[in-house]
C-alpha cells in the first residue's frame, strides 16, 4: 500500500499484478489446495511411518514444511525462480512464507518486496494464502536473534487474501474420535484388520488413498479394498459397502443413497439395507438404503460392480 497526497491508501500495483496472474493459474484454489494435502502427507509419510498429524513429526520435519510448500506450490504453478527472493511472478521478486500458526517471519531480504504468506490447519482441512509487501509500517520493529521480524497489526490487516481458510481434502484419521483412532492403528493388528477396522470406523467420510496406505503401511494397500479377500468382502455381512470415486455407477449409488460422494482417488464406507422399490439405490438388481441407527443387519450387503 502507498498513500496519496491525502493520506488515503492506494493500491499496490505491483502485488495486484502478482495476484491476477496466481489467480490466472488457479481460479478456484483446487490446485493449492492439492499442494497442502500432498504436502502434509509428503511430510507424513504414512505409508512408512503410520503418521498422520503434525505433532507427531519432530521438530526439525515441522520446520521443512515451509520449504516443502514453498518448492511444491512453484512446480504446480508454473513459478520461475527469483533472481533474489524465492519466486519471478508477473515479473516481480515474490518471497514465499510458511507458517502453521500465521506468524511469518520475516527475514532482512524480504523488507520492502512482495511476500506470499500461507498456513493450513490440517485437522480442520482449511488453508489460507495471501499478499503483502513488507514495508516498515507493516513489520514489527522488533526482531529475534536471527533478525528476522513479523507483520504487525497494520501489516496483518493489509494481507491481499487470494483464499481464505478454504477446503482441502480432510485428513480422515484427524476426524475421528480417539477411540476409533486407537482401534484402527492397533500395532497388534495386521495391515488389513486395520484397514477393514478403518471403513468400519469411518463411514460416510471421505478416505484418501493415502490414509489408506497411512493404516495399511504395505506396499499393496489396494489391493486390501478390494473383494476377494479385502476390506469389501471382509464387510459384507456387517452391511458395508465401499464406494469408489474413480467410477461414475459407484458415485451415482452414492448419490441415490444420499450418502457423502467419493471423490477421485476416494472411497467411502457405508451400512445399508434392504429398501422398498425406488427408495434408496439400486445396487446389483436390489434396492438398498443407508442403515438407520434402528436398522438391524440381517443379510450381506450387495457386492459393488
Amino acid at each position: 500500500m502507498s498513500e496519496d497526497a491525502n493520506g488515503d491508501e492506494q493500491p499496490d500495483e505491483e502485488v495486484q499484478e502478482v495476484a491476477s496472474f496466481i489467480l490466472s493459474q488457479d481460479p478456484d484454489g483446487k490446485r493449492m489446495a492439492r499442494v497442502f494435502r500432498d504436502t502434509f502427507d509428503q511430510l507424513y509419510d504414512g505409508q512408512r511411518t503410520g503418521r498422520f498429524r503434525i505433532d507427531q513429526l519432530m521438530k526439525t520435519e515441522k520446520a521443512h514444511f515451509g520449504s516443502l510448500i514453498e518448492i511444491n506450490l512453484q512446480r504446480e504453478l508454473k513459478f520461475l525462480d527469483g533472481d533474489k527472493l524465492d519466486y519471478k511472478i508477473a515479473d516481480h521478486e515474490v518471497d514465499s512464507k510458511y507458517s502453521h500458526t500465521g506468524a511469518w517471519m520475516l527475514p532482512g531480504e524480504s523488507f520492502d518486496e512482495i511476500v506470499l504468506v500461507s498456513v493450513a490447519d490440517d485437522k480442520n482441512a482449511i488453508w489460507s494464502v495471501g499478499l503483502v509487501r513488507v514495508t516498515k509500517e507493516n513489520r514489527r520493529s522488533s526482531a529475534n536473534r536471527d533478525r528476522k521480524t513479523s507483520l504487525n497489526q497494520l501489516g496483518r490487516s493489509r494481507i491481499l487474501w487470494l483464499f481464505r481458510d478454504q477446503p482441502m481434502q480432510p485428513n480422515a484419521l484427524q476426524l475421528l474420535s480417539p477411540e476409533a483412532v486407537r482401534a484402527i492403528m492397533d500395532p497388534r493388528k495386521s495391515g488389513q484388520a486395520r484397514i477393514n477396522e478403518l471403513f468400519r470406523q469411518a463411514t460416510n467420510v471421505r478416505l484418501s488413498r493415502n490414509i489408506i496406505a497411512t493404516v495399511g503401511q504395505q506396499s499393496d494397500y489396494m489391493k486390501r479394498v478390494r473383494y476377494n479377500g479385502g476390506a469389501r468382502s471382509a464387510l459384507r455381512p456387517e452391511g458395508h459397502i465401499i464406494l469408489g470415486g474413480d467410477y461414475r455407477a459407484q458415485t451415482n449409488i452414492a448419490q441415490g443413497l444420499g450418502a457423502t460422494v467419493p471423490e477421485p482417488g476416494e472411497f467411502v464406507s457405508v451400512q445399508v439395507v434392504p429398501a422398498d422399490p425406488h427408495n434408496g439405490s439400486l445396487i446389483d438388481g436390489s434396492w438398498w438404503r443407508l442403515k438407520n441407527d434402528d436398522d438391524r443387519i440381517t443379510v450381506d450387503a450387495p457386492i459393488i460392480r
